[in-house]
Order: C-alpha cells, then structure tokens, then sequence
C-alpha cells in the first residue's frame, strides 16, 4: 500500500503521544437527534452535556477547523457550530485554547442541502431541490461569524455532489429531461463556473472522498479517479476483479493513503489507487450500519454490523482483527433512514450512539473494551468528535 504522511498524520500522531506535565487534552461530542431538532454537546472526560443547540429540523452532522455543520434538509438550512476547542500549531508545541462551544448566527439557507465536502479549507455544500453549490471557507464562518459564499450551478436540481479543487470545482451533472434526473457524470467548473473541457461520465454516481492528494468519487461502473494540483486530472478505475456491484459510500484514510467504500450489503472494498491491484474485498460477518477510519491509528478503520457489534478493520493486512459486543442487535431491515447506531473517533476513545437506548457507549481503542456509556435524552443519532491537546497558557 502507498503510504503517504500528510499533516494530518502528523496531528493525529501528537494526540497519540502521552500528554507532557504542562499539556493537556480536551475532546467534545456533538450528537445529533434521529427526531428532535438539536445538537446537544458532551464533555467527553465528565460525559457531562455543555450544551443543547436547538436547530430547524434534525441534522446531519459534520466536522472541519474545530468546528461543527449541520445540514438539516428538511428545513432548507445548514448551520454552523464553533466547538470551542482550537489548538494553535507552532511547529515544537501546540496551544490549546478551550472556551464554550456556541451556536454561529449566521445561517447558510437553500433548498434541500445534502452533500457537505471539504477540501483543503475549503467547503461545497450542494443543494439538491435546486442544483445549486455554495462555496466558502469553514473557518472564516464558523470562527469569524463570516459567511461569504460563493455561488455555482450544476445546471438542474438532482442529487448531486461538489467537490472543492483549488481554484476549481468539481460537480456532478444529471438528465435535466429526465423526471429522475439520473446522474450522469461529472464537470469541472472554473471559478467564474465555466466548465471546462468535457464530462467524465460516471452513472449512478454517488459518493466521494479525498486522501492525501487524491479524491476520488463512486460510479455504477467504477471510480472517477482525481489528482493534479493545479488543474485536476481526472481518470476512470473500472470495478476490474470484484464481483458485480459498486460502491456508493467511501471514506478517505487519515495518515495512510487509502480509500475504503461499500460493496453490497455486507461487504468492504479497500482501494489503493497506486497499486497494480487497487481492490482488496472484506467479507464481514454481518451486514454493515456505519464505518469510519481512524485519524490516531491511521492503520485502523471501525464498522458497525448490524448484530450489534463493532470490529476493528487492519486495513494494512485487509483483516478483521477484533470485535466487541456493543448493543442489542439493530437489523438493516426497512427504511434505511431509520435510528441506527453511528461512529465517531475522539482521540483514544471511540464512540458509538445507540438511539434505541438512549446511550453513546465509549470504547477504548487500545483494549477494543467498553469503558462507559454515556446517557443522551431523546435517541442520540449522528455524532462527530472535536478535540485535542495542547499548552494551556
């Protein structure tokens, strides 16, 4: 596997290194509601909730800069969280600054945000009921409380994806004749939103990721393959020695350059892109509910399975090495928007809600045991970890 060490394995690895006399670490969990419209703020040492941020309608939930978005569709608004934790690099030391976690004023609005991706800074939220893509800087609005964006059109409303690329965009395209809008491959737009050069066809087009210095974004008969730092260099990776399927959701690994994606029900597919073989197959015990990769451990990955167990993905030895019980059994069975538990990495703890009981339980990452289980009102859904260590001063 190619193996890469960009910044932010060079972050994760301070997090994992013991803590010195004058230092310290602080982790938040922001938890999302399956049907109350909040985000409620946990003290991962005290388990103890900070805060409860009331919202327009349930979110999904995600992290960049320190901060938290929360994409809630139904209300046709993201809004943005500044997690109060900001750790300042100073190249021999970091400093780390904890202060209250608070709810940003200004609101991104639009109709049916979906797709929220970053990259390098840099943030595309597309929304669906309309085609349209918002860029702007996560810092700058979550931090600053300016929210300047910068609009793109894809050309029709559809369920759609943009990808940031420098000084380029990258979007997805559908049948505007069709009453389905199927997708049907993807543009790059230049900053005033001119395409430019052609469509790189991708049907059924679904989910993307970065890692390193490459993304690369789901299709029914492959992967769009995306690198270049100035201009991106798309190319097609066709499913060559998989089964019949494809991937639609992916993930991009942290400190190791790898993606790893759905294949079926109940299946994983580790891609390496540089390899003369990029595909490695994870037959899995059970059908999959969530996965996620470590930032800390860059060589590990965690998946939910629908019997209730969480197992520990070696991605190098493309293994299932350990296992561990954690809920009552929740079947992948009906609507697929229905609670079920989600993951999230916050340093040496891995987190897991569980709606049904109204728990998030912790799971050292080390002994791959349960530690607590922390009780949430209401059914605890969506989840991402903000955090950290540093000199406080």
């Amino acid at each position: 596997m190619h193996k890469t060490l960009p910044l932010a394995l060079l972050a994760a690895t301070a997090l994992s290194v013991p803590a010195l006399a004058d230092e310290t670490s602080a982790w938040r969990l922001f938890i999302g509601d399956h049907t109350a419209p909040e985000v409620t703020a946990l003290d991962l040492e005290t388990g103890a909730a900070i805060a409860t941020f009331p919202l327009a309608s349930p979110a999904s939930l995600y992290t960049t800069d320190g901060a938290v978005f929360a994409v809630q569709g139904a209300a046709n608004q993201v809004s943005a969280i500044d997690a109060g934790i900001a750790v300042d690099d100073h190249g021999d030391h970091g400093d780390i600054e904890i202060t209250a976690p608070s709810l940003i004023e200004p609101v991104l609005t639009g109709e049916k945000p979906a797709h929220f991706v970053e990259h390098d800074g840099k943030v595309a939220m597309f929304f669906d009921g309309s085609g349209l893509v918002s860029l702007f800087t996560a810092h700058d609005w979550a931090h600053d409380g300016e929210l300047a964006t910068t609009e793109l059109d894809s050309g029709t409303a559809h369920h759609g994806v943009a990808i940031p690329w420098g000084d380029y965009t990258l979007v997805s395209t559908a049948d505007a004749d069709n009453e389905k809008k199927p997708r049907l491959g993807l543009n790059v737009l230049d900053a005033n939103g001119d395409q430019v050069g052609e469509t790189y066809p991708c049907p059924d087009l679904h989910g993307e990721a970065s890692s390193g210095n490459l993304a690369v974004v789901g299709c029914g008969d492959g992967l769009l393959l995306v690198s270049g730092s100035d201009t991106p260099k798309i190319a097609k990776l066709d499913y060559a020695g998989l089964p019949d399927g494809k991937v639609t959701t992916l993930i991009g690994g942290q400190g190791l350059q790898y993606f790893l994606g759905n294949y079926g029900a109940d299946k994983l597919v580790i891609i390496d892109p540089t390899e003369a073989e990029p595909y490695r197959l994870i037959d899995l015990p059970a059908r999959r509910v969530h996965f996620v990769t470590d930032p800390v451990r860059p060589k590990f990955a965690y998946i939910f399975t629908e019997d209730g167990q969480l197992r520990q993905l070696d991605v190098l030895k493309g293994e299932i090495t350990r296992s561990v019980t954690i809920t009552e059994p929740y079947s992948m069975d009906g609507e697929w928007s229905l609670p079920r538990p989600r993951l999230a990495v916050a340093g040496d703890v891995i987190a897991v809600t569980d709606p049904l009981a109204g728990k998030v339980h912790l799971v050292d990452a080390q002994s791959f045991e349960i530690t607590r289980a922390l009780s949430v009102e209401g059914l605890p859904y969506t989840i991402v970890a903000v955090g950290g260590s540093g000199t406080v001063h």
